[in-house]
C-alpha cells in the first residue's frame, strides 16, 4: 500500500479558519461528507492521541456500496499530529470485512497561506487498494469543495 492520493483546493479563509474547522466537530460533519453522503460523528477526542468516529452513510447505496454495509463506512480517525494553523496528520482505519480496505490510511491536511486565503492540500498515504484512486481523489476535492463553501458562507 505505497499509494498516494491527494487533491487541493485554496479557500478564501486564513488558515487559522481553516484549522478550526478541521477540529470542530458540527464543523466537520457539516463539510466533511463528500457529495452523495452524509455524516456523524459517534466520538470525538480532537488532540494528538485522540480521535473521532466517522459514521459516513451514502445517500444512494446503488451505485456505491459501502465498506462497512450496503449503505455506510465507518472510519475511526486517530489524531497522530496537529500544528495550529499549518497541519493535521490523520490515521484513518475503516470497519470493513473485505481486506482490500484494510490497513491504517495516513491523511494529512496541510495548510497554506497564500493571497487572502489558504491553500488546502490533502495527501493521503498508504491508501488500501480496494479504495479506487479516481474516486478518492473526486471525493477528497467533493470534501474540499464543501469546506470551501462552509468557511467562504456559500453554496
Amino acid at each position: 500500500m505505497d499509494r498516494t492520493d491527494r487533491a487541493s483546493r485554496v479557500i478564501a479563509a486564513p488558515p487559522a479558519t481553516v484549522y478550526g474547522a478541521l477540529l470542530d466537530r458540527e464543523s466537520l460533519e457539516a463539510w466533511l461528507p463528500p457529495d452523495g453522503m452524509r455524516g456523524r460523528v459517534e466520538w470525538w477526542d480532537p488532540r494528538p492521541g485522540g480521535g473521532f468516529r466517522m459514521v459516513l452513510t451514502y445517500l444512494d447505496p446503488s451505485d456505491s456500496p459501502g465498506k462497512t454495509s450496503d449503505a455506510t463506512d465507518v472510519v475511526d480517525v486517530g489524531i497522530a499530529e496537529l500544528v495550529p494553523a499549518e497541519r493535521v496528520v490523520q490515521r484513518a482505519v475503516f470497519e470493513a470485512d473485505d481486506p482490500s480496505f484494510a490497513g491504517t490510511m495516513t491523511m494529512t491536511w496541510h495548510l497554506a497561506a497564500v493571497g487572502d486565503g489558504t491553500e488546502v492540500t490533502v495527501t493521503a498515504t498508504d491508501v488500501p487498494p480496494g479504495i479506487d484512486q479516481a474516486d478518492h481523489e473526486t471525493g477528497i476535492a467533493s470534501s474540499l469543495a464543501n469546506l470551501a463553501s462552509y468557511l467562504e458562507g456559500t453554496d
